[in-house]
């Protein structure tokens, strides 16, 4: 039974404080009615003996205790979710929006589908391993840090570095090795109109609108919205992958904005602020989005998580990074000093990790030299980084020929593996062919960590 208040006793930014008066319920979908304006939505973001506080979706602009009417629905948000929703466009709230005015289009979706957005984690009894990789044809990614079903892999980026192309390339580039469905959720958290449309843009060209699901949060918006988006982007996930069988990769972009976003109604709420400033909930935050992630026993579908988040002053101990490493299987770390050498993907090698890929790798699944060349190439990009350092000190004319070997290795690494279109789509056999080639700049020798019998076989052949 829906209850109804007329008496607001304060409005602070996009809070609402109403003396509490029934017995509501955390996370209470409540609509608001204005005198002269349109109806909106808010949901109880706090509550206490004397209080309820009511986060407006929209502004709060014209609203007093005397012209507005608040009820409680006694109802949680949820959405409607249907198989019509791939290649759209929706906001937070899962409604069909023009991207190029974002109003929310006049168009309902069919369906009897209807999700809470606050699902339950997934429990960890029910979880499969995750052992199918899933292909971006990024080398970096594929060769060095693969992408496994059911993974959740953050990209730890910077202001200014390619995160929105590398995105927008993984979203149009990545796909299952069987015949499987896969379908692409496209999250942006906060993003300003001209990014949206870039990738909106991006989308199209690419030939596979009709495999994905876009939700855009833009920068101008509330931030009540900004906490809502992953959630209904992670439910209409969950829907696809463990009724429709299909696997599902979500790509959420700039999880930065999301915590600020947090960090500001934390402050609105007047909490006792934790570090930088952050609220002390901002893991367990974190961790309800991150792990609605992975495969369940005795279910065909999957979801794969790819959240991207800028470190404020590429400080990878702040916060946000910080706190997102804890909970993750491992992350990918874009480099400021690759992006000024002109190297795209400006991937910082030694500093990423993909922890569930030794798992998921091999003959039956990748290649069974993948292991082994993986483990080569970070060695000896790791040594060569240290002759460079030795080079300030002696001089290049002071190298042997094994320090020589590794010098030219790392140059060909730089130039030929990292560094790799933006259009250009490679798949793990193209991937593994560039890293035999960059790896016979050195001796055989030298490539300790690769069994031999894959040396006779894959190592090119002197002409």
């Amino acid at each position: 039974m829906s209850i109804s208040y007329t008496n607001i006793k304060q409005i602070i930014g996009p809070l609402l404080f109403i003396e509490n008066k029934h017995n509501v319920q955390y996370g209470e979908i409540v609509e608001i009615h204005t005198e002269g304006q349109d109806n909106r939505l808010g949901q109880v973001v706090k509550i206490n003996k004397e209080l309820i506080v009511v986060e407006v979706f929209e502004d709060t602009k014209g609203m007093s205790s005397a012209n507005s009417q608040i009820i409680f629905t006694d109802d949680t948000f949820k959405i409607k979710i249907s198989k019509d929703m791939l290649g759209g466009i929706f906001n937070s709230l899962g409604k069909p929006i023009d991207i190029f005015t974002k109003k929310v289009l006049n168009i309902d979706i069919l369906t009897d589908v209807e999700k809470d957005i606050y699902s339950i984690p997934i429990n960890p009894f029910a979880r499969r391993y995750p052992s199918e990789v899933i292909q971006t044809g990024i080398s970096v990614i594929d060769g060095l840090f693969t992408l496994i079903r059911g993974q959740k892999l953050p990209i730890f980026s910077g202001q200014g570095l390619s995160h929105d192309k590398l995105a927008a390339q993984i979203v149009t580039q990545a796909k299952v090795l069987t015949e499987e469905p896969f379908l692409i959720i496209f999250c942006g958290i906060g993003i300003i109109q001209d990014e949206a449309i870039y990738f909106m843009d991006r989308f199209q060209e690419s030939g596979n609108i009709q495999n994905i699901i876009s939700f855009i949060n833009f920068a101008d918006d509330p931030v009540m919205e900004r906490l809502l988006i992953p959630n209904v982007a992670l439910t209409t996930a969950e829907y696809f992958a463990f009724e429709e069988d299909m696997h599902v990769l979500v790509i959420l972009i700039d999880m930065t904005n999301y915590a600020e976003a947090l960090r500001e109604l934390s402050s609105a709420k007047e909490e006792i602020p934790s570090r930088k400033g952050y609220p002390g909930y901002l893991y367990s935050n974190f961790a309800s989005i991150y792990e609605r992630t992975g495969v369940i026993k005795g279910k065909k579908g999957s979801i794969t998580q790819i959240p991207i988040l800028t470190m404020p002053n590429d400080d990878i101990s702040h916060p946000i990074p910080d706190t997102t490493g804890y909970i993750t299987e491992g992350q990918l770390v874009l480099s400021r000093s690759f992006q000024k050498k002109g190297i795209y993907p400006p991937f910082e090698v030694l500093a990423s990790i993909s922890r569930l890929m030794k798992d998921a790798i091999g003959k039956e699944t990748t290649r069974e030299d993948h292991a082994d060349i993986s483990s080569q190439l970070l060695a000896s990009y790791s040594s060569a980084l240290e002759v460079r350092d030795l080079i300030s000190i002696v001089g290049e004319d002071s190298l042997n020929l094994e320090q020589k070997a590794l010098l030219k290795f790392g140059k060909d690494f730089e130039k030929k593996f990292l560094n790799q279109g933006f259009n250009e789509n490679r798949d793990f056999i193209k991937t593994f062919s560039i890293s035999w080639e960059v790896l016979s700049n050195l001796p055989k020798n030298q490539l300790f960590r690769i069994h031999q019998e894959y040396i006779d076989k894959y190592y090119p052949k002197e002409e």
